[in-house]
């Protein structure tokens, strides 16, 4: 056989240069890609639960936060409110909340674990427009039968001050009870069922 010329000492470092080049280029971009993958910090936080400081919010009074990109609503409900929820069952679609998503651990007539305190979505469960807190009794604009609740201005849905949906309203279910418990007697954690203080 004749030498052809061929270094196999050369070739087997080309070999080895080249595919080391290769991995190095694969892992250049398998790196990013693989990164890329994993939610940033901003995602991250938007799915965290959220703080609220319940402290100062007033008898009768409302807030808005934001969880998950979602509104909800916390309302600090008076002894007259809860007294008026029981007179109108009959008036409602679901007053058991039976059709309704809502954690097991709220009661089923408040609606919340502590009944003073209402934490809902603020959203309506028609089509998902922003009910307005209508707190008033009898408002002109709302008939003399209202006893103080929500109303969605988008398609005339209404909820009682328990988030449960009227009769005859486009809404078929009450609003939706996020997961929350209360971390002290002034501070909820919404995003997290927990065990209450």
């Amino acid at each position: 056989m004749a030498d052809t010329g061929v270094d196999k000492k050369r070739r087997r470092f080309l070999i080895g240069a080249t595919s080391a080049v290769g991995a190095v280029g694969v892992g250049a971009i398998a790196i990013p890609f693989i990164g890329s993958l994993t939610p940033s910090a901003r995602a991250l936080a938007a799915g965290a639960p959220v703080e609220v400081d319940i402290s100062k919010l007033e008898s009768g009074a409302m807030i808005s936060i934001e969880w998950q990109g979602k509104v909800v609503f916390v309302v600090n409900r008076t002894s007259d409110m809860l007294s008026k929820l029981p007179s109108i069952v009959p008036q409602l679609k679901d007053p058991k909340s039976e059709l309704s998503l809502q954690p097991e651990y709220v009661d089923k007539e408040s609606r919340s674990r502590e009944a003073e305190i209402l934490v809902m979505l603020g959203k309506c469960t028609h089509l998902g427009c922003a009910p307005q807190y209508r707190p008033e009794v009898a408002p002109a604009d709302l008939g003399a039968d209202w006893q103080g609740g929500f109303y969605c201005p988008c398609h005339g849905s209404r909820f009682d001050l328990a988030g449960r949906v009227f009769k005859g309203a486009p809404a078929g279910t009450n609003m939706e009870i996020p997961p929350y418990y209360f971390i002290s007697d002034s501070l909820l954690l919404i995003g997290e069922n927990g065990v209450a203080a």
